[in-house]
């Protein structure tokens, strides 16, 4: 049988993987703002097993091993991997409402796994069953993009029947329907947007608003006080944008300039350091005056600090998303895309949006997330007005040549 190899990683990417799951998105706080990823024991060898050596070639569209005996008319449940603190939670944490509402709507039991703590760690959990052409025991799991992109490369994921999610398709914003690695959604759903954007503490600014990477990078009164994130395609994607290049069709050459811009900053000791979500606390108390920051930590740091204010370049911004996948051989399809359009209702979307504060991708949400919270219905950081979603930007995928050489680039500038 031919054997297929899917993209090997470089040291420099596992190395970047390994940052992002001790202190970068890997490590993201689904609520709680300063809560552990819980996966620090990871290991090379088990980032290595993104890898693999050879395994079976995955069938392609249309092909019977990606499909899968569908059983959804004969069992009425489902099986759903999701992060932690993902979804909503009654006061007493004893219930999960709007999944009770699915149940009781449509009959159809809801088996709900808090089993993905980072991509790397789940991914190594499903890819020897996916690449045996097995069921994973899962039939609806939520992966960051990059990995979304992978195991759809891979002919990993099953194609949505859209005649199953008309809400989906109808209340998709924007923002987020045409990422490059599934045009048109075809095999994915967003669960949630991740934005960044600039944040300030006032205090620390002397009331001053920062509001460029331009600012950042170059303003003497912040000099010594200013954080960039240790994600590459965040740091390097947001100054790319500063210095009006396209994030979705930059080249080997826009790449290098960017790195050359940011490394002036580190050379004048302008850049304070690189970080991960660590920056909270440090932005919280005003040691960093100003730094790039994710979006679901500004709100959460908002609560507590009036001082913590954010800008959203005129350039724009970078955005990427948690997606909704059904795996292949998967055995209950029809189940899962009943429950993706069910969260595409804006009243139940709002419901989810008003627990967990990330970007809401579903049109509509605005009016019923205001019955519930007024406040967070007028946050753009999670309900993105028509001004906002115009400046978002996607990071274009990479080749495995490219994401190798721009992140021994970009490890080489933070010190990695």
């Amino acid at each position: 049988m031919e054997q297929f190899e899917p993209d090997r990683l470089s040291a420099a990417q596992l190395a970047a993987m390994r940052r992002s799951l001790t202190s970068g998105r890997g490590a993201l706080t689904r609520r709680s703002l300063l809560r552990a990823s819980g996966v620090g024991a990871l290991t090379l060898g088990g980032l290595a097993a993104l890898t693999g050596c050879g395994i079976p070639p995955a069938k392609r569209e249309g092909d019977a091993a990606v499909a899968s005996d569908d059983h959804s008319a004969q069992e009425k449940e489902i099986n759903f991997s999701n992060w932690t603190e993902y979804m909503d939670t009654s006061e007493d944490e004893k219930s999960r409402p709007t999944l009770e509402e699915f149940t009781k709507r449509t009959g159809i039991k809801v088996k709900y796994s808090e089993d993905i703590n980072d991509n790397v760690e789940f991914f190594g959990k499903i890819r020897p069953q996916l690449a045996a052409g097995q069921d994973t025991g899962r039939d609806l799991i939520v992966v960051t993009d990059w990995l979304a992109a992978r195991i759809i490369r891979l002919g990993w994921a099953q194609k949505l029947d859209p005649a199953h999610l008309p809400h989906a398709y109808a209340n998709l914003i924007p923002q987020f329907r045409t990422p490059d690695w599934d045009p048109g959604r075809s095999y994915s759903y967003p669960w949630t947007g991740i934005d960044t954007v600039i944040a300030y503490n006032e205090k620390a600014t002397g009331g001053r608003k920062v509001d460029s990477v331009t600012q950042l990078l170059d303003d003497p009164s912040l000099k010594g006080r200013v954080g960039f994130l240790t994600e590459m395609r965040d740091s390097v994607g947001m100054t790319l944008l500063d210095q009006g290049k396209d994030p979705a069709k930059f080249t080997d050459a826009d790449f290098d300039e960017a790195i050359g811009r940011l490394q002036k900053g580190v050379d004048k000791n302008q850049i304070r350091r690189f970080t991960g979500n660590d920056y909270t606390s440090d932005l919280d108390k005003g040691d960093l005056a100003a730094c790039l920051a994710w979006a679901g930590d500004i709100i959460q740091l908002q609560a507590g600090n009036p001082d913590i204010k954010y800008a959203i370049p005129a350039p724009g911004y970078i955005t990427s998303s948690d997606n909704l996948l059904v795996p292949a051989k998967a055995r209950h399809k029809a189940n899962a895309e009943k429950l993706i359009d069910f969260y595409y209702e804006p009243e139940i979307a709002a419901q989810l949006a008003a627990y967990i504060s990330y970007v809401c991708p579903v049109e509509g949400v605005k009016d019923e997330l205001a019955k519930i919270d007024p406040e967070l219905a007028d946050n753009p950081l999670i309900v993105p007005d028509k001004a906002m979603a115009a400046k978002a930007h996607a990071f274009r995928s990479l080749t495995s040549e490219e994401e190798t050489a721009y992140e021994e680039k970009f490890a080489k500038l933070i010190g990695a």
